[in-house]
């Protein structure tokens, strides 16, 4: 009799888990990413900054005619632009802590709404794109006022001091009110717009959108195979763009590599590379980026 229950006992769980995993099956890369972004947005929060100080340091430097060394921002900088040239913008995706902060605003947001049964403010994909250009005019006017001389005058008017600030925990932002109400506006762009920051106004986001990536790793599509009018993965796409197609040796320097056209995508056609035999998602591979980016960080000291 015992026995039976016990039996009874092991189907019921073993049909529950059955139905648990057809049910979330979708979203355990979901679940897998956000722990990632937890991760470095704890552990290492400062690499966006450290990198970018890299740009500005040398922007610096030329101006002054000084001589240009091989500091821990500039090897921050070296490191990332190369990860990105092979892995694409991982690390945008995966990795940034303004990146992170960004997807959980608009998740916050999005969530607010639908319990206030309210459609969510979002800003259209063409005014978006025509956007996106705003972050090359803010690299270049960043890079002419360090060439200058002048940036270092700016104290108090950098929304990423004021985020390294909050982050660690030190609330006393005086003397940073310009840079506070920048922070606060991109915060409530963050809450209109996937990936605001990123698309927007991100200097190192332009940087990277200019570099060319090693194709092996850039995500594609099997257009052959779509399903007719089908544009799941552009909507998905935080970026809004279409994905390259097989044996294509095009990149999108906007893509920020997270991933989330694979898992919407109704044909299982985009894939890694040009065979098509690396899906872009697996565990294993996105482990082995996380461990290379961990590793670099751990050498360069971030």
């Amino acid at each position: 009799m015992e026995d039976t229950k016990l039996k009874n006992i092991a189907e019921i769980i073993q049909k529950n888990r059955s139905v648990f995993w057809k049910k979330h099956k979708k979203q355990i890369p979901v679940w897998i990413r956000a722990g990632i972004q937890l991760l470095f947005f704890v552990l290492f929060p400062s690499a966006f900054t450290a990198a970018f100080s890299g740009v500005k340091y040398i922007a610096g430097q030329m101006g002054t005619g000084a001589q240009i060394e091989i500091t821990s921002f500039v090897m921050t900088l070296i490191m990332l632009c190369a990860f990105t040239v092979v892995f694409g913008r991982f690390f945008c995706g995966f990795a940034c802590a303004f990146g992170s902060l960004s997807d959980w605003v608009r998740a916050v947001y999005v969530w607010v709404s639908k319990k206030l049964k309210k459609k969510p403010v979002t800003l259209s994909a063409e005014l978006t794109a025509a956007l996106s250009q705003i972050k090359y005019i803010v690299l270049v006017v960043i890079l002419l006022l360090c060439f200058k001389g002048i940036y270092v005058r700016l104290k108090g008017s950098s929304p990423w001091d004021v985020f390294s600030m909050l982050h660690a925990g030190n609330p006393a932002l005086g003397g940073y009110l310009v840079g506070t109400v920048l922070f606060i506006l991109i915060l409530c762009g963050m809450c209109v717009q996937e990936r605001f920051f990123c698309r927007i106004l991100c200097p190192m986001g332009a940087i990277f959108s200019l570099l060319p990536v090693f194709p092996y790793f850039v995500l594609r599509r099997d257009r052959e195979n779509c399903i007719p009018g089908c544009a799941a993965c552009t909507k998905k796409c935080p970026s809004d763009i279409g994905l390259p197609e097989n044996d294509s040796i095009e990149t999108r320097g906007e893509c920020f590599m997270c991933q989330k056209c694979i898992g919407t995508c109704p044909k299982r056609n985009i894939h890694c590379g040009i065979s098509g035999k690396q899906k872009g998602n697996e565990w294993w591979f996105t482990g082995i980026r996380v461990v290379i980016l961990l590793l670099l960080y751990l050498w360069i000291g971030i």
